[in-house]
């Protein structure tokens, strides 16, 4: 990313173009600590494309949006893009310097849209689209909750009993000198190591966490963590699926905005921040640019079910390419809806089953622990 104060902000006439070191290392660090929400620049780009589609100027649309911007890094971004639209750069020249904001098929399908005339319209299209993938998201967010959850609860009820109740049980079992049963015994000797041991729990935490940063840090590393997470059941149906739906969003969206297919191939591989689709999408991008067309090679790639390999063959052969994407994107959203409603329902049950499980058996243990001592004291 260029330098925060390479060009002008706002009122550049009046204002001193070389700023203090402190005060330019500051304005970095604000607009590289984190990426730009999605929802920010879906509602940015659905504003500009209201000004554009008005007739008002450009700059002059960024000035009304960038008054009432709540993002304060977003706020200067689009300052420092007005500078350099001032200085004669095209808006996706300008904007293509902040990847932490615009991703890059989103500037990929504007420089198409410039070059047509057409930046309205496509703006509306990128609203769209961004809308749709945070609402995919929310799905998965919204079906995962409940479970994350249930699950949490379960691990604080363990933590308490081994930490809290189970302990004083004890006290009072020896206390009586009473034999114990043997569910009570087996309760009591996991209860001894989880509190003496606790420690190597936590080691295994740290190692687990510290195997998850350095597979993200390697190429390989990153092959391996992909592949691992398209193969594990149930949860690596939902990645494929929502992996498909978001490839065949981002691909259709910049074939409607004019992009040339073999840049918009490349775009969505990226996009899909997966490296097996990656790898099959760039393969499939090379057959296609030897000839190949685009339906047969994204067929070899194994990565597509029947129907959307179906779908790509009728978009080739009838020069409605866009449109079968985003017909197949749309059936995907569906399916991905259907597989999260059938995950939630298999894993809520199964949560509760294994929590009802834990806490079944320490009351059977203490109750049984309880019932022995009654009847030796009452026998004697």
């Amino acid at each position: 990313m260029t330098t925060m104060m390479e060009q002008p902000l706002e009122n550049t006439a009046a204002a001193d173009p070389k700023p203090p070191s402190r005060l330019k290392t500051l304005l970095q660090f604000e607009l590289t600590k984190g990426k730009i929400k999605r929802k920010d620049l879906m509602h940015f780009s659905r504003q500009m494309a209201v000004f554009i589609k008005a007739g008002i100027p450009i700059l002059e649309a960024i000035d009304s949006i960038t008054e009432e911007m709540a993002n304060k890094r977003f706020k200067q971004i689009l300052l420092e893009i007005r500078g350099r639209l001032t200085v004669g750069e095209t808006f996706a020249d300008a904007a293509a310097n902040y990847p932490e904001a615009f991703p890059e098929y989103y500037i990929g399908i504007l420089r198409s849209a410039e070059l047509a005339g057409t930046l309205d319209e496509v703006l509306v299209q990128l609203s769209g689209y961004i809308e749709r993938d945070l609402e995919a998201r929310r799905k998965v967010v919204s079906a995962l909750m409940y479970p994350a959850i249930i699950a949490a609860m379960s691990v604080v009820v363990v933590v308490v009993l081994v930490t809290f109740v189970l302990p004083r049980f004890e006290t009072f079992f020896k206390n009586l000198g009473a034999k114990l049963p043997l569910p009570t015994r087996i309760l009591l000797s996991v209860a001894h190591f989880m509190t003496n041991w606790w420690f190597l729990f936590v080691a295994l935490l740290v190692v687990l966490v510290g195997v998850v940063i350095a597979m993200q840090k390697t190429e390989r590393g990153r092959d391996v963590r992909d592949r691992l997470l398209l193969r594990v059941p149930v949860l690596g149906d939902l990645v494929h699926h929502a992996l498909l739906e978001r490839f065949c969003r981002v691909l259709g969206s910049m074939i409607q905005g004019g992009v040339p297919l073999p840049d918009a191939m490349a775009v969505t591989a990226a996009a899909t921040a997966n490296r097996v689709f990656q790898r099959g999408l760039g393969e499939a991008r090379e057959e296609m640019m030897q000839g190949a067309g685009l339906a047969g090679p994204l067929a070899k790639t194994g990565l597509f079910p029947p129907a959307a390999k179906q779908m790509f063959r009728v978009g080739e052969g009838t020069g409605s390419l866009d449109e079968q994407l985003g017909i197949a994107a749309e059936y995907f959203d569906r399916e991905l809806d259907y597989k999260l409603k059938r995950f939630t329902a298999l894993f809520e049950p199964l949560v509760i089953v294994g929590m009802g499980a834990v806490v079944g058996f320490v009351a059977i243990a203490l109750i049984s622990a309880m019932y022995g001592i009654f009847r030796t004291t009452h026998v004697g």
